[in-house]
Protein backbone atom coordinates (compact mmCIF):
# COMPACT_ATOMS: atom_id res chain seq x y z
CA UNK A 1 0.00 0.00 0.00
CA UNK A 2 0.60 3.82 -0.47
CA UNK A 3 1.06 5.40 2.80
CA UNK A 4 -2.41 7.22 1.91
CA UNK A 5 -4.12 3.99 0.91
CA UNK A 6 -2.77 2.91 4.50
CA UNK A 7 -4.17 5.66 5.93
CA UNK A 8 -7.70 6.17 4.32
CA UNK A 9 -7.90 2.14 4.73
CA UNK A 10 -7.06 2.62 9.06
CA UNK A 11 -9.93 5.25 8.58
CA UNK A 12 -12.27 3.23 7.29
CA UNK A 13 -12.19 0.86 10.12
CA UNK A 14 -10.26 -1.90 7.86
CA UNK A 15 -6.61 -3.58 8.55
CA UNK A 16 -3.88 -1.49 5.98
CA UNK A 17 -0.85 -3.52 5.33
CA UNK A 18 0.45 -1.66 8.92
CA UNK A 19 -0.19 0.34 11.31
CA UNK A 20 0.08 3.70 9.68
CA UNK A 21 3.00 6.10 11.90
CA UNK A 22 2.94 9.86 12.79
CA UNK A 23 5.05 12.39 14.01
CA UNK A 24 5.14 15.74 16.00
CA UNK A 25 7.98 17.11 17.94
CA UNK A 26 8.92 20.25 19.99
CA UNK A 27 11.92 22.08 18.32
CA UNK A 28 14.88 20.17 20.99
CA UNK A 29 13.98 16.76 19.97
CA UNK A 30 13.14 17.61 15.99
CA UNK A 31 17.19 18.96 15.77
CA UNK A 32 18.07 15.83 17.62
CA UNK A 33 16.33 13.18 15.46
CA UNK A 34 17.67 15.16 12.72
CA UNK A 35 21.48 14.87 14.00
CA UNK A 36 20.51 11.36 14.27
CA UNK A 37 20.33 10.89 11.16
CA UNK A 38 22.78 12.93 9.68
CA UNK A 39 20.12 15.30 8.46
CA UNK A 40 20.22 19.51 7.86
CA UNK A 41 18.44 21.58 10.47
CA UNK A 42 15.65 22.18 7.76
CA UNK A 43 15.24 19.05 6.53
CA UNK A 44 11.35 17.66 7.48
CA UNK A 45 10.95 15.82 4.88
CA UNK A 46 14.21 13.84 5.44
CA UNK A 47 13.25 13.22 8.88
CA UNK A 48 9.97 11.88 8.15
CA UNK A 49 11.43 9.42 5.16
CA UNK A 50 13.39 8.63 7.61
CA UNK A 51 11.10 7.30 10.28
CA UNK A 52 8.27 6.34 7.09
CA UNK A 53 6.06 9.02 8.58
CA UNK A 54 2.71 8.40 6.28
CA UNK A 55 1.16 11.55 6.63
CA UNK A 56 1.85 14.84 5.25
CA UNK A 57 -0.05 18.35 5.53
CA UNK A 58 -0.21 21.51 2.76
CA UNK A 59 -2.03 24.64 3.65
CA UNK A 60 -2.00 27.97 2.07
CA UNK A 61 0.64 30.60 3.89
CA UNK A 62 -0.14 33.80 4.83
CA UNK A 63 1.06 36.80 2.48
CA UNK A 64 -0.92 39.87 3.34
CA UNK A 65 0.18 43.05 4.82
CA UNK A 66 0.99 42.72 8.34
CA UNK A 67 -2.08 43.70 10.38
CA UNK A 68 -0.79 44.45 14.14
CA UNK A 69 1.92 46.68 14.99
CA UNK A 70 5.06 44.60 16.79
CA UNK A 71 5.50 44.25 20.54
CA UNK A 72 8.76 44.12 22.11
CA UNK A 73 9.47 40.62 23.35
CA UNK A 74 6.79 38.78 21.48
CA UNK A 75 5.84 37.39 17.79
CA UNK A 76 2.49 39.05 16.47
CA UNK A 77 0.98 37.18 13.63
CA UNK A 78 -1.50 38.44 11.20
CA UNK A 79 -4.68 37.87 13.76
CA UNK A 80 -2.69 39.84 16.31
CA UNK A 81 -2.08 36.99 18.54
CA UNK A 82 1.31 37.71 20.59
CA UNK A 83 3.02 34.77 21.99
CA UNK A 84 6.80 35.16 24.17
CA UNK A 85 9.18 32.82 24.57
CA UNK A 86 8.70 30.57 28.17
CA UNK A 87 12.17 28.17 29.05
CA UNK A 88 10.82 24.98 31.33
CA UNK A 89 12.44 22.03 32.67
CA UNK A 90 11.71 20.21 29.20
CA UNK A 91 12.45 22.60 26.52
CA UNK A 92 10.70 25.67 26.13
CA UNK A 93 7.57 26.84 24.27
CA UNK A 94 5.86 30.03 22.36
CA UNK A 95 3.25 30.38 24.56
CA UNK A 96 0.04 32.43 23.68
CA UNK A 97 0.09 35.61 26.18
CA UNK A 98 -1.37 39.01 26.51
CA UNK A 99 -4.64 38.14 25.27
CA UNK A 100 -5.89 41.37 23.48
CA UNK A 101 -9.60 41.24 23.37
CA UNK A 102 -9.66 39.87 26.87
CA UNK A 103 -12.01 42.93 27.75
CA UNK A 104 -12.89 43.68 24.60
CA UNK A 105 -16.49 45.39 23.72
CA UNK A 106 -18.74 44.08 21.08
CA UNK A 107 -17.40 47.05 18.68
CA UNK A 108 -14.06 46.32 19.81
CA UNK A 109 -14.32 43.13 18.59
CA UNK A 110 -15.97 44.09 15.26
CA UNK A 111 -13.21 46.79 14.67
CA UNK A 112 -10.45 44.08 15.46
CA UNK A 113 -8.13 43.72 11.76
CA UNK A 114 -8.50 40.04 10.98
CA UNK A 115 -7.04 38.26 7.60
CA UNK A 116 -8.69 38.07 4.23
CA UNK A 117 -9.19 34.68 2.70
CA UNK A 118 -7.98 36.76 -0.49
CA UNK A 119 -4.30 37.28 1.17
CA UNK A 120 -3.68 33.74 1.56
CA UNK A 121 -1.57 32.15 -1.20
CA UNK A 122 -3.64 28.90 -3.12
CA UNK A 123 -1.41 28.84 -5.76
CA UNK A 124 1.25 26.07 -4.95
CA UNK A 125 -1.30 24.10 -3.46
CA UNK A 126 -2.08 21.60 -6.47
CA UNK A 127 1.81 21.27 -6.72
CA UNK A 128 2.40 20.46 -2.72
CA UNK A 129 -0.90 17.95 -2.60
CA UNK A 130 0.74 16.47 -6.50
CA UNK A 131 4.29 16.23 -4.75
CA UNK A 132 2.84 14.17 -1.57
CA UNK A 133 0.34 12.04 -3.88
CA UNK A 134 1.66 8.64 -2.30
CA UNK A 135 1.18 10.15 1.15
CA UNK A 136 -2.10 10.79 3.31
CA UNK A 137 -2.29 15.01 2.65
CA UNK A 138 -3.91 16.57 5.15
CA UNK A 139 -5.71 19.88 5.20
CA UNK A 140 -6.36 21.84 8.23
CA UNK A 141 -4.57 21.05 11.63
CA UNK A 142 -5.13 21.06 15.60
CA UNK A 143 -6.54 24.82 15.47
CA UNK A 144 -9.09 24.34 12.31
CA UNK A 145 -12.69 24.57 13.92
CA UNK A 146 -11.52 25.57 17.44
CA UNK A 147 -13.27 27.32 19.58
CA UNK A 148 -12.54 27.13 22.77
CA UNK A 149 -8.44 27.36 22.23
CA UNK A 150 -8.38 29.85 19.25
CA UNK A 151 -10.87 31.83 21.30
CA UNK A 152 -8.68 32.05 24.49
CA UNK A 153 -6.20 33.09 22.90
CA UNK A 154 -7.72 36.52 22.33
CA UNK A 155 -9.66 36.42 25.25
CA UNK A 156 -7.81 33.90 28.19
CA UNK A 157 -9.17 30.95 28.88
CA UNK A 158 -11.48 31.92 31.79
CA UNK A 159 -12.98 34.56 29.30
CA UNK A 160 -13.81 31.98 26.70
CA UNK A 161 -15.83 29.71 29.45
CA UNK A 162 -17.96 33.02 30.78
CA UNK A 163 -18.44 34.11 27.18
CA UNK A 164 -19.93 30.12 26.31
CA UNK A 165 -22.03 30.23 30.06
CA UNK A 166 -23.24 33.51 29.82
CA UNK A 167 -23.82 34.03 25.96
CA UNK A 168 -21.58 36.99 25.71
CA UNK A 169 -22.67 38.63 22.55
CA UNK A 170 -18.63 40.31 22.19
CA UNK A 171 -16.92 37.12 22.82
CA UNK A 172 -19.67 34.79 20.72
CA UNK A 173 -19.20 37.31 17.78
CA UNK A 174 -15.39 36.58 18.00
CA UNK A 175 -15.52 33.43 17.21
CA UNK A 176 -17.91 33.42 14.42
CA UNK A 177 -15.34 36.36 13.16
CA UNK A 178 -12.55 33.77 12.99
CA UNK A 179 -14.51 30.64 12.26
CA UNK A 180 -15.53 32.09 9.05
CA UNK A 181 -12.63 33.39 7.77
CA UNK A 182 -11.13 29.89 8.66
CA UNK A 183 -13.91 27.97 6.85
CA UNK A 184 -14.09 30.14 3.73
CA UNK A 185 -9.40 29.88 3.54
CA UNK A 186 -10.12 25.93 4.05
CA UNK A 187 -12.79 25.58 1.28
CA UNK A 188 -10.08 27.46 -1.30
CA UNK A 189 -7.53 25.73 0.09
CA UNK A 190 -9.47 22.21 -1.24
CA UNK A 191 -10.66 23.49 -3.94
CA UNK A 192 -6.94 24.62 -5.41
CA UNK A 193 -5.91 20.57 -4.01
CA UNK A 194 -8.26 19.90 -6.99
CA UNK A 195 -8.77 15.89 -4.86
CA UNK A 196 -5.21 15.89 -3.94
CA UNK A 197 -6.07 16.28 -0.17
CA UNK A 198 -6.81 12.66 2.00
CA UNK A 199 -8.31 13.91 5.07
CA UNK A 200 -9.32 17.49 6.60
CA UNK A 201 -8.32 18.09 10.78
CA UNK A 202 -9.44 19.83 13.10
CA UNK A 203 -9.09 20.81 16.80
CA UNK A 204 -10.97 21.17 19.71
CA UNK A 205 -9.38 20.71 23.60
CA UNK A 206 -12.42 19.14 25.40
CA UNK A 207 -11.46 17.91 28.75
CA UNK A 208 -9.01 17.94 31.53
CA UNK A 209 -6.77 14.94 32.86
CA UNK A 210 -9.63 13.97 35.21
CA UNK A 211 -13.33 15.12 33.19
CA UNK A 212 -14.56 17.19 31.14
CA UNK A 213 -13.89 21.14 30.06
CA UNK A 214 -17.38 21.93 29.80
CA UNK A 215 -20.51 20.31 29.95
CA UNK A 216 -22.43 18.14 27.48
CA UNK A 217 -25.03 20.68 26.98
CA UNK A 218 -22.61 23.73 26.71
CA UNK A 219 -21.12 21.88 23.81
CA UNK A 220 -24.13 21.08 21.73
CA UNK A 221 -25.16 24.79 22.08
CA UNK A 222 -21.54 26.47 21.12
CA UNK A 223 -19.58 23.90 19.54
CA UNK A 224 -21.32 21.35 17.77
CA UNK A 225 -23.28 23.60 15.15
CA UNK A 226 -19.66 25.01 14.78
CA UNK A 227 -17.82 22.16 14.15
CA UNK A 228 -20.57 20.93 11.76
CA UNK A 229 -19.96 23.34 9.31
CA UNK A 230 -16.50 22.55 8.96
CA UNK A 231 -17.61 18.61 8.39
CA UNK A 232 -19.90 19.28 6.07
CA UNK A 233 -17.71 21.29 3.85
CA UNK A 234 -14.75 18.40 4.04
CA UNK A 235 -17.96 15.87 3.33
CA UNK A 236 -18.56 17.53 0.16
CA UNK A 237 -15.17 17.38 -1.14
CA UNK A 238 -15.30 13.45 0.08
CA UNK A 239 -12.94 13.75 2.87
CA UNK A 240 -12.87 11.88 5.87
CA UNK A 241 -12.13 14.07 9.10
CA UNK A 242 -9.97 13.73 12.37
CA UNK A 243 -10.22 15.80 15.74
CA UNK A 244 -7.47 16.52 17.82
CA UNK A 245 -9.33 16.31 21.20
CA UNK A 246 -6.86 16.63 24.37
CA UNK A 247 -7.39 15.65 27.79
CA UNK A 248 -10.73 13.67 28.63
CA UNK A 249 -12.64 14.09 25.51
CA UNK A 250 -14.14 10.46 25.24
CA UNK A 251 -17.95 11.94 26.62
CA UNK A 252 -18.14 13.66 23.42
CA UNK A 253 -17.57 10.83 20.84
CA UNK A 254 -21.29 9.96 20.66
CA UNK A 255 -22.06 13.30 19.30
CA UNK A 256 -19.07 13.74 16.84
CA UNK A 257 -19.63 9.95 15.72
CA UNK A 258 -23.63 11.95 14.60
CA UNK A 259 -22.11 14.83 13.27
CA UNK A 260 -19.86 12.67 10.55
CA UNK A 261 -16.51 12.26 12.20
CA UNK A 262 -14.22 9.45 10.87
CA UNK A 263 -11.63 9.46 13.88
CA UNK A 264 -10.21 11.48 16.75
CA UNK A 265 -6.50 11.89 17.78
CA UNK A 266 -4.19 12.79 20.94
CA UNK A 267 -5.92 10.23 23.21
CA UNK A 268 -3.93 11.17 26.23
CA UNK A 269 -4.17 6.80 28.07
CA UNK A 270 -3.70 8.96 31.71
CA UNK A 271 -7.00 10.82 31.52
CA UNK A 272 -10.08 9.54 32.39
CA UNK A 273 -11.88 7.28 30.29
CA UNK A 274 -9.30 7.71 27.46
CA UNK A 275 -7.23 4.44 27.86
CA UNK A 276 -6.31 2.27 24.51
CA UNK A 277 -8.56 -0.76 26.12
CA UNK A 278 -11.81 1.34 26.88
CA UNK A 279 -11.92 3.50 23.59
CA UNK A 280 -11.68 0.70 21.41
CA UNK A 281 -14.28 -1.18 23.42
CA UNK A 282 -16.38 1.50 23.52
CA UNK A 283 -15.81 3.33 19.91
CA UNK A 284 -13.74 1.02 17.94
CA UNK A 285 -16.61 -0.10 15.66
CA UNK A 286 -17.63 3.63 14.84
CA UNK A 287 -14.41 5.59 15.10
CA UNK A 288 -10.58 5.19 13.99
CA UNK A 289 -7.75 6.28 16.46
CA UNK A 290 -4.91 8.06 15.84
CA UNK A 291 -2.22 8.71 18.98
CA UNK A 292 -2.02 6.85 21.90
CA UNK A 293 1.48 7.05 22.79
CA UNK A 294 1.63 9.27 25.51
CA UNK A 295 4.23 12.03 25.76
CA UNK A 296 4.17 11.95 29.80
CA UNK A 297 4.75 8.22 29.79
CA UNK A 298 7.78 5.92 28.36
CA UNK A 299 8.85 7.42 25.83
CA UNK A 300 9.95 10.62 28.42
CA UNK A 301 10.41 9.08 31.61
CA UNK A 302 11.03 5.41 30.91
CA UNK A 303 13.99 2.94 29.22
CA UNK A 304 13.93 1.88 25.67
CA UNK A 305 12.80 -1.35 27.01
CA UNK A 306 9.79 0.45 28.07
CA UNK A 307 9.26 2.20 25.12
CA UNK A 308 9.03 -0.75 23.22
CA UNK A 309 6.83 -2.88 25.85
CA UNK A 310 4.47 0.34 25.73
CA UNK A 311 4.24 0.43 21.86
CA UNK A 312 3.72 -2.98 21.65
CA UNK A 313 0.81 -3.38 24.11
CA UNK A 314 -1.11 -0.38 22.56
CA UNK A 315 -0.97 -2.18 19.10
CA UNK A 316 -1.78 -5.23 20.48
CA UNK A 317 -5.47 -3.45 21.96
CA UNK A 318 -5.54 -0.90 18.80
CA UNK A 319 -4.55 -3.15 16.20
CA UNK A 320 -7.01 -5.52 15.87
CA UNK A 321 -9.58 -4.98 13.16
CA UNK A 322 -7.61 -1.46 12.05
CA UNK A 323 -9.02 1.42 12.76
CA UNK A 324 -5.78 2.75 14.12
CA UNK A 325 -2.45 5.24 13.82
CA UNK A 326 0.22 5.26 15.76
CA UNK A 327 1.31 8.52 17.06
CA UNK A 328 2.75 10.74 19.74
CA UNK A 329 -0.31 12.00 21.69
CA UNK A 330 1.09 15.64 21.08
CA UNK A 331 4.21 17.09 19.83
CA UNK A 332 7.20 14.58 21.75
CA UNK A 333 8.44 17.15 24.16
CA UNK A 334 12.53 17.65 24.21
CA UNK A 335 13.11 15.68 27.66
CA UNK A 336 12.56 12.52 25.31
CA UNK A 337 15.58 10.81 25.20
CA UNK A 338 16.71 10.41 21.03
CA UNK A 339 16.89 6.68 21.89
CA UNK A 340 13.71 6.48 23.11
CA UNK A 341 11.49 7.96 20.71
CA UNK A 342 13.81 5.83 17.72
CA UNK A 343 12.83 3.02 19.70
CA UNK A 344 9.05 4.17 19.40
CA UNK A 345 8.90 4.30 15.77
CA UNK A 346 11.61 1.22 15.28
CA UNK A 347 8.61 -0.88 17.67
CA UNK A 348 5.69 0.66 15.36
CA UNK A 349 7.72 -0.78 12.61
CA UNK A 350 8.51 -3.84 14.16
CA UNK A 351 4.84 -4.87 15.77
CA UNK A 352 2.85 -3.08 13.44
CA UNK A 353 2.41 -5.12 10.62
CA UNK A 354 -0.96 -7.32 9.65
Amino acid sequence: MTSGERVLTALARQEPDRVPINYDANPGIDRRLKEHFGLAADDNEGLRQALRIDFRSVHAPYVGPSLHAPVPDRVVDEWGLRKRWVEHESGGYWDLCDFPLRDASLDQVEAWPMPSPDDYDYFHIAERCGQYRDFCVVAGGGGTGCVINRAGSFRSMEQVFVDLISDNEAGLRLIDRYLAIQLEVLARTLEAGRGGFSVLWMGEDLGTQIAPIISLKLFRKHIRPRHQRFIDLAKSFGLPVVIHTCGSSSWAYDDYIEMGMSGVDTLQPEAKDMSPAYLKKRYGARLAFHGCISTAGPVAYGSVEDVVANVRQTLEIMMPGGGYALAPTHMLQDNSPTENVLAMYDAARTYGGY
